[in-house]
C-alpha cells in the first residue's frame, strides 16, 4: 500500500512538472543553441558577469542566466570566460559565444541583439586613499588619469566626454589594480558593481558618491537569430517579474542598481 502511494505521489509531481515546464519551439532551440550547447560568455571581476561571492561559489548574473536559459531550453551549459567584456562581444558578434548579459549601448547593438533592459545600473569612478578627488563633477580636470578597461563602453563615451582629463585602458581589471598601486591613474571608471568589488580588495579605496551615468544591462545573442527574439524577450521578463534575476543579483552582491 505505501509503495503504491508512494508511485502515485511520484508520478503526479512528474505530470506536474511536465504541464508546468513551459515548452519550447524547437526552432528557437536550434537558434539559440546552434551547437545543442548553449555557450554563455561571462568575464570575472563584475558580479553583473561572474564573481566568486561571499560562501565562496561562483555567481554572476550572466553565469546564472545563461544556466537558467539552458535549462529552460533543455540544453547543456558550457561557461566560456574571456579577460573583459569587449571579448565577449566580439565573441557574440562572431557567433562562437550564443549569450551573455551586458551594457546594451546604441554601438554595441549594431553588432549584437539584446533583449529589453533588465537592470540599470549607475556607473561611476574608484579613487585611492587621501585622492584629492572628491566628487564625480572633480574629475575631468587636467593631469587627471582614469583607467577604464580596454574596448569598454566607458572607454568608448569618456574619450569623447573629457576635456581635460586623460582616459587610460587596461587590459583587464586585474591590471587596473596594479596600475593603482603604481600611481598610473588617479581614479578607475565603470559600473559601480565592478567599482564596489574592487574597493572590497583595496583598503582604504572609495567609491565616489554620485555618477556619471547609467548601464543599461540586458541579454545579448548574436544578430541573426530574430525569429527566436519573441522568446528570448518574453524569458527576459520572465526572469525580472518572476523574482529569479533579483535573486541572481544579491548571490553575486550587486551593487550600484540605480532606484530612480
Amino acid at each position: 500500500m505505501l509503495r503504491r502511494l508512494f508511485l502515485v505521489a511520484t508520478l503526479s509531481a512528474l505530470l506536474a512538472a511536465c504541464v508546468s515546464a513551459p515548452k519550447v519551439d524547437p526552432e528557437v532551440v536550434r537558434l539559440l543553441a546552434p551547437g545543442g550547447t548553449l555557450r554563455v560568455g561571462v568575464y570575472p571581476g563584475s558580479p553583473t558577469s561572474l564573481v566568486v561571492n561571499a560562501s565562496g561559489q561562483k555567481a554572476g548574473v550572466a553565469l546564472e542566466l545563461g544556466q537558467a536559459l539552458g535549462q529552460r531550453l533543455g540544453v547543456p551549459v558550457q561557461v566560456m570566460e574571456f579577460k573583459r567584456v569587449a571579448e565577449v562581444v566580439d565573441e557574440i558578434k562572431a557567433g562562437r559565444v550564443d549569450v551573455t548579459f551586458t551594457n546594451a549601448t546604441e554601438a554595441r547593438a549594431k553588432e549584437v541583439d539584446f533583449t529589453p533592459t533588465l537592470i540599470r545600473l549607475e556607473l561611476g569612478y574608484l579613487v585611492p586613499p587621501q585622492s584629492p578627488i572628491q566628487d564625480v563633477s572633480a574629475v575631468d580636470r587636467a593631469g587627471v588619469r582614469v583607467g577604464v578597461t580596454q574596448g569598454s563602453s566607458s572607454q568608448g563615451v569618456l574619450g569623447k566626454a573629457y576635456r581635460q582629463a586623460v582616459v587610460v585602458p587596461a587590459a583587464s581589471l586585474k591590471q587596473a589594480q596594479q596600475m593603482f598601486a603604481q600611481r598610473q591613474i588617479d581614479a578607475f571608471a565603470t559600473n559601480k558593481g565592478i567599482l564596489f568589488e574592487m574597493s572590497d580588495e583595496l583598503p582604504g579605496y572609495r567609491v565616489l558618491d554620485g555618477r556619471w551615468g547609467f548601464e543599461q544591462l540586458a541579454m545579448a545573442i548574436p544578430k541573426g537569430r530574430d525569429a527566436a527574439r519573441p522568446w528570448l524577450d518574453g524569458f527576459a521578463r520572465d526572469m525580472l517579474a518572476s523574482g529569479q534575476l533579483g535573486g541572481m543579483a544579491s548571490r553575486a552582491g550587486l551593487r550600484g542598481m540605480a532606484k530612480d
